[in-house]
């Protein structure tokens, strides 16, 4: 997804326009300034269009003990985002800090959409006219308290991020990310898979910054290639290239169709690793995980050892393929492609509607379903496949609310049984129908 900064001076409802955007109160709201010290970011969608949404620090005018600091985080999200929101004062018009915000964004040759925030009626939008002297075309009279003229906003700043999508559906390429924590063999993957040293490699974590698109034929199809940067916890996070990185690697993971996810053979299943699985699985994405450095594993029968260990710590990835491979030989490196292309035709797989009702006669009318306190069982009246990739199923019930966690696995499992999904989640969603 494209990446839309906000950014401003102290003080000029920054953090109360991101609250507004992503829909949730996430950033601290306060009249002291700087309070947003940090970055933060958030998710927003608008008709149909979903990006990520920055909130970053506010760039001092005077110095401070944190004016160094915030201005690197500001100058680093400038780089990564693909447009700028400028929030400033409308009430207080254009300041000297304003300026400097300005020609910060003007050599970035970003677009830029300044929203002059804090002007509640249309009797104060002449106030906004002061902004046309920064230099920028799109000026937008808003204000964030109470909603006003969010939409002319939303519908301008929609207009300025590259539509990805309309880039992706345009060629027949496999969008594949490699995703991992810090020094698993990203880039050496991304360079094995490639057959050409792609993407520099080190033995220090969080070499790689930027992602490196990187277009490579395999089994005959072409595939486009994501090397992303390591994900680590945001505490860890020590740098504002870092923090940016992470954000352009769930980036990443959005505009995949399948995600190969680096283990470190020796160290699997780390709390990082299951966190970018979640993530992945959230999206609807196909996975493939895979246990690098294997060449450095000793022990007995360390394949069938690590594979338990994986579907022990993490059950939810009970049906994602496992690959051994060092990308440091090339040992494993050939069955990446194929596992990959599998797993794409089984996100587009789709089962008929009859069968899946056969499925609902023959399989469930055998079990026991869940009841609630009342002692009323769930009735089950059709199925239907309603998307694919990922593939989702809409099961049309007397009572949603009495479907229980235990139940939805049971039947997500009767329908891999039903079809080969090896390698995507599946969506199932339960609504209610009163029986005829």
């Amino acid at each position: 997804m494209a990446i839309a900064a906000i950014i401003g001076r102290p003080n000029v409802g920054k953090s109360s326009l991101f609250n507004r955007l992503i829909g949730r109160r996430e950033s601290i709201v306060d009249d002291a300034p700087g309070v947003t010290r940090d970055r933060i970011y958030g998710e927003a969608e608008w008709r149909g269009r979903s990006f990520y949404v920055i909130d970053t620090g506010g760039i001092l005018g005077e110095e401070s003990a944190f004016s160094a600091g915030i201005r690197a985080h500001v100058e680093a999200a400038i780089e990564e985002c693909d447009a700028v929101v400028m929030v400033l004062d409308g009430q207080a018009g254009v300041t000297a800090a304003d300026e400097e915000v300005a020609h910060l964004l003007r050599r970035s040759r970003k677009p830029v959409i300044v929203a002059a925030n804090k002007l509640d009626d249309i009797k104060h939008d002449d106030s906004a006219n002061e902004a046309y002297e920064l230099g920028f075309e799109h000026v937008v009279p808003i204000s964030a308290l109470h909603k006003r003229n969010l939409e002319d906003l939303l519908d301008l700043l929609t207009e300025l991020l590259p539509d990805e999508k309309l880039q992706e559906e345009a060629t027949d390429e496999v969008r594949l990310a490699i995703v991992g924590k810090p020094n698993v063999g990203k880039s050496s993957m991304l360079n094995g898979l490639a057959g050409a040293e792609r993407s520099l490699v080190s033995p220090v974590a969080g070499t790689t910054r930027d992602p490196v698109d990187t277009a490579v034929t395999l089994e005959g199809q072409r595939f486009r290639i994501v090397d992303t940067a390591g994900l680590r916890r945001r505490g860890r996070m020590d740098s504002a290239l870092e923090y940016y990185s992470f954000v352009r690697t769930l980036a990443a993971v959005d505009r995949c169709d399948v995600a190969l996810l680096l283990m470190d053979a020796q160290d699997p299943c780390t709390d990082q690793d299951k966190k970018i699985a979640a993530h992945v699985v959230e999206k609807g994405k196909g996975l493939v995980l895979i246990l690098n450095k294997w060449d450095l594993v000793t022990g007995e029968r360390p394949g069938d050892r690590l594979t338990k260990r994986i579907r022990d710590d993490m059950p939810f990835l009970s049906w994602a393929p496992i690959l051994f491979t060092s990308a440091r030989s090339g040992r494993g490196l050939q069955r990446i492609a194929q596992t990959v292309l599998a797993v794409r035709e089984a996100r587009r797989r789709r089962i008929p509607t009859n069968v899946l009702n056969r499925l609902m006669r023959d399989v469930l009318a055998f079990d026991r379903l869940p009841s609630n306190r009342k002692g009323r069982s769930l009735r089950i009246y059709y199925c239907s496949q309603a998307d694919t990739e990922p593939p989702t199923f809409i099961f049309f019930v007397n009572e949603p609310d009495i479907v229980n966690t235990a139940f939805e696995n049971h039947v997500r499992n009767e329908l891999r049984r039903l079809q080969d999904f090896t390698g995507t989640p599946l969506r199932v969603f339960w609504r209610g129908k009163e029986k005829e």
